[in-house]
Formats: C-alpha cells, sequence, structure tokens
C-alpha cells in the first residue's frame, strides 16, 4: 500500500517541506496530498495561529504520523539504513540537539522571514530579534561544516539536520541574508540539492493562495 504525505503548501510550508524530504530521504514509496488553501489546518501553519500542527501528516501502513520531527523518528526506525543520523555516537548527540533547536527555537526568524521560494527581497531590512536567530544558526553552520568537513552539516551525505535547515537556506535566499563564506557555501549546496530542487519545481507551479501571509513581511 502506498503511503501518503498531506502536506499544506511548497511554496510557504518550511515543515512541509522537511516532511517531505525526510520521506524522500527514507526511499520511502509515498503520495503528495495537498490541503486546499481555505482548510483550517493548513491556514493555521502558514499563519503561525496554532502551535500544534496536523500537517505534515504521513500514513503509511495504517499508521498515521504528524509533526516533521515525529515523521522522522519513525522513518528512521522503519528505514534504519536511510542514514538520517551519523554512525559516531557523539555525532548522533550532535545532530540530534541541532534538529531539536531547528524544530523549538528560532521563532524570531519564522515570523521575520516567513518561507516563500518564489519571492526575492534584496536589502531586506532584518530586525534585531531575527538577526540573532541568524547569527546563531551560522554558528551551528560553521561549527558542523568545520567539523564534519562538509558538504553537509555532518559530512558527505545529508541527515536528519540538513533536512531540518534546508528550509532556513531557502528563506537566507528569498530574503538577501548576507553570510559568511562558509555558511553562503553550504546554503549553495543546499539549494542545489536534487531534492530540493525538485521541490521548488514544484512550488513554482503553486498557485498564490495565501493572500494573508503577505501581512507577515
Amino acid at each position: 500500500m502506498t503511503a501518503t504525505l498531506t502536506i499544506s503548501s511548497r511554496n510557504y510550508s518550511s515543515w512541509s517541506l522537511r516532511g517531505w524530504l525526510v520521506c524522500r530521504m527514507a526511499g520511502l514509496d509515498f503520495a503528495t496530498e495537498i490541503l486546499a488553501g481555505d482548510d483550517a489546518a493548513s491556514r493555521a501553519e502558514l499563519l503561525h495561529l496554532s502551535p500544534s500542527f496536523l500537517v505534515p501528516r504521513l500514513r503509511h501502513e495504517g499508521i498515521v504520523v504528524w509533526d516533521t520531527l515525529a515523521i522522522a523518528q519513525y522513518l528512521n526506525e522503519t528505514f534504519p539504513d536511510a542514514g538520517f543520523l551519523p554512525k559516531d555516537r557523539a555525532a548522533r548527540a550532535h545532530c540530534r540537539s541541532i534538529a531539536g533547536e531547528m524544530h523549538s527555537g528560532f521563532i524570531n526568524l519564522r515570523s521575520a522571514l516567513p518561507m516563500n521560494l518564489k519571492a526575492f527581497h534584496p536589502n531586506f531590512r532584518i530586525f534585531n530579534g531575527a538577526r540573532t536567530d541568524i547569527e546563531r544558526i551560522v554558528t551551528i553552520f560553521d561549527d558542523c561544516l568545520a567539523r564534519y568537513d562538509g558538504p553537509f552539516l555532518f559530512g558527505e551525505r545529508p541527515t536528519l539536520a540538513d533536512a531540518m535547515y534546508a528550509p532556513v537556506c531557502t528563506r537566507f535566499r528569498t530574503y538577501d541574508v548576507a553570510l559568511p563564506p562558509r555558511a553562503s557555501a553550504y546554503r549553495d549546496t543546499i539549494l542545489r540539492w536534487p531534492l530540493m530542487m525538485e521541490w521548488a519545481e514544484a512550488a513554482a507551479e503553486e498557485p498564490d493562495e495565501i493572500e494573508e501571509l503577505d501581512m507577515e513581511f
């Protein structure tokens, strides 16, 4: 039986992107179901109106699991060879920690720089709260790339951490965020990742239905 991943938007939803990435990284055979723009769960997620979202949501072999990190944990148990986490125990702990930090933090960045793959805002003015989040993320990138030699955060292949931080890389491009060389190179690695390019191509074809998101800028 084919699995189903329910998402809200390819263009606007960072959590949907993360959920889709981990499903693809696991090698899961799944269909993608997109909620209508007027669906309450979809709009609550996109407009940051609820602390608990029911999308993305994965149905697989009679099991339903939602929340991106929960989906990743489920897939890691189901497909242990997918490589979500590094083999080294210390690196695994590090990967889980920074993935968890993205899952629960960076609220200022989320609200000030909402994901919008179709947009580009040169010289975008970033307020101090979001700038602090950006500085922390750049520190995470620099630390991981220095420790594990890149091009991904934990070495030669993408892990859960890269899936969790991939939407931030799109925000850095959308809002023309100036980055130091190492972080800039990592951003470009993520944006050239074939899975990200596939997602972006599909997002470009998505209708612009969420007018209220303009209020977030």
